[in-house]
């Protein structure tokens, strides 16, 4: 570890701090109906959709209006993607994807996950990166920015189960949000050589006299949105560690930034909603914490590499007493960024359900993989994906208060509303899906002939990448250890019903969480109540998150990356 490399990350933990009010209270505006700059705009699509702007739906209409949009549009990007051979913008000719693949493309695109069992540049056309998966990029973002508007609107409000409105707050998301940022984002990477064309592919010459085939395309467009509404999904394969895609240190940092601004920004909002800003701040600094340790230990034991290539006369680490691999473990990573900008990378997009890479997890030590696993069996709270991240961490700030009120003896109350059976029962049936589905499939995954034939490795790290895999399409994430083979009809299959189980398994909980809450009375605080903007309180959520992390996923952990840990200093990899 260098001094550089932690100048990197405290740079970057500045600028998130920094960005998180002003962002914060924008999205305030956006969701208050204040903001008005695009309000002819906004009128217009109203208009031509039907859309009634004054309608505020009960939980139940908001979530029917949510599950109808995602389907309808989840299919026409699978029939757009099997018909791709015969439309336009196809300058490679490419053909149409296959039925497995497309379901899951399709799974994945809508449901903010964006992972990709294919190569971008010799899969996708022009138009079904623009049109299909771009369009989910926006929208799928903005979905997850609705189910968290609803939930902030049901614990700040009375409103007898009744939560806005979700075509407006859908409308609202994308032009006052996304697509203005993603905008300015877009410029600013083709100021930095991000490709951004609609040329067919050019043939080159090399060095050596050989013939390369150089990829073109939208590529700025496509990765400013891919950012900023955490979706992850790589224009090209190779993702962010492709020169077109995030060419310098810059364009790293600007990507790093976009993924968490939205999340952070998100605790303000929720802050100045309820009314108690200090609780905002509280759940920042909780994320924060969380982030900071994540990213030091992956710093850590990457800068540390593996001890099997250190050489002699190389430092000995005065903590461990074992050699040092010299230069740290570089395996899977650019040049351009090195040890500590990869493992930042790494850990903002683990953090986040982003699955964007610059570098190849699969190829991380064990515990430097681990963080990224890890981040993601939390539930993806650590500022979390675009709305998703508040809503989990919200359920997760229940689950402390009703613990806390145990504690003491008390019914437990949340922000002047008392959290009673039927609200627990829905934290609950969140808390409780992800170890289900995840350790659930990756069990079959492990026993059955078609899911260990995709394993590049054997052993330990073999059980990773499926658990890996399992764990990031659950969690919307996206990233992967691409050692994995998935594309085949057994995972291209239990992938794709992991992501749309990961995906609105949860929320239809949070939305009846949502409307559950707006029908408790506020009362006001008294002396039993239980503050929730302490550095106790802070330190109480972490230990909740941590601890029931630990009890659901530990096991399958020491049976992977911790035990390979321990194996690879003991002379044996795989």
């Amino acid at each position: 570890m260098t001094w550089i490399g932690w100048a990197q990350i405290l740079a970057f933990s500045i600028v998130v701090l920094l960005v998180t009010k002003p962002i914060g209270i924008y999205i305030t505006r956006v969701y208050d109906g204040s903001l008005h700059y695009l309000g002819r705009a906004e009128r217009v699509i109203y208009r031509v959709c039907g859309i009634d702007p004054s309608e505020n739906q009960h939980w139940l209409d908001y979530l029917i209006a949510m599950l109808l949009f995602s389907a309808v549009s989840m299919l026409a990007t699978y029939a757009a993607l099997r018909a791709q051979g015969h439309l336009p913008l196809d300058p490679q000719h490419l053909p149409g994807i296959v039925d497995r693949q497309a379901f899951e493309t399709a799974a994945s695109f809508t449901t903010n996950t964006n992972w990709q069992s294919y190569a971008g540049e010799t899969t996708m056309s022009y138009l079904s990166q623009m049109m299909q998966l771009a369009f989910h990029n926006f929208a799928s973002a903005a979905v997850g920015m609705c189910v968290a508007a609803a939930l902030v609107r049901g614990i700040a409000n009375r409103s007898a189960g009744r939560l806005g409105n979700f075509w407006t707050d859908l409308v609202r998301g994308v032009i006052y949000i996304f697509i203005p940022g993603a905008i300015v984002l877009a410029l600013l990477f083709v100021q930095q050589g991000v490709l951004q064309n609609l040329k067919p592919y050019l043939t080159v010459g090399t060095i050596e006299g050989a013939k390369q085939v150089l990829a073109m395309g939208p590529v700025a467009s496509q990765e400013a949105i891919k950012q900023l509404g955490t979706n992850g999904g790589g224009f090209f394969n190779a993702n962010a560690a492709h020169p077109f895609e995030n060419p310098t240190p810059w364009t790293n940092f600007l990507q790093m930034v976009a993924i968490f601004i939205v999340p952070a920004g998100a605790t303000y909002w929720f802050g100045r909603a309820v009314r108690h800003q200090k609780h905002g701040w509280a759940l920042w600094t909780a994320m924060f914490i969380m982030f900071i340790g994540g990213a030091a230990v992956t710093y850590r034991f990457e800068a540390a590499g593996n001890p099997m290539h250190a050489a002699e006369g190389v430092d000995v680490h005065a903590a461990s007493g074992r050699m040092a691999q010299s230069g740290g473990n570089m395996e899977g990573k650019e040049v351009r960024f090195g040890i500590a900008a990869s493992a930042l990378y790494a850990t903002v997009t683990t953090d986040a359900s982003c699955g964007a890479v610059n570098a190849m997890n699969d190829s991380f030590t064990p515990l430097g993989g681990l963080v990224p696993i890890v981040n993601m069996q939390l539930g993806e709270l650590i500022f979390g994906g675009v709305g998703a991240g508040l809503y989990g961490m919200l359920n997760m700030v229940i689950l402390t208060v009703f613990i806390a009120g145990l504690m003491v003896g008390r019914t437990p109350e949340y922000l002047g509303k008392k959290i009673q059976s039927r609200e627990l029962r829905m934290v609950m049936l969140y808390v409780l899906a992800a170890p289900i589905i995840v350790l659930g499939m990756t069990a079959i995954a492990t026993v059955l002939p078609a899911g260990l034939a995709g394993r590049g490795n054997t052993g330990p790290h073999g059980l990773s990448e499926i658990l890996y895999a399992f764990t990031s399409t659950f969690a919307n994430n996206g990233s992967a250890f691409a050692g994995l083979t998935s594309s085949t009809y057994f995972y291209n299959t239990t992938l794709g019903i992991a992501m749309l189980l990961g995906r609105f398994v949860l929320i239809v909980p949070v939305l009846a969480l949502a409307g559950f809450l707006s029908e408790r009375k506020i009362i006001g605080e008294s002396a039993g109540s239980f503050p929730v903007d302490t550095p106790l309180f802070v330190l109480l959520l972490i230990g909740v998150i941590l601890i029931v992390g630990a009890l659901t996923f530990f096991p399958v952990l020491s049976l992977g990356p911790i035990v390979e840990h321990f194996l690879m200093h003991a002379g044996r990899v795989f």
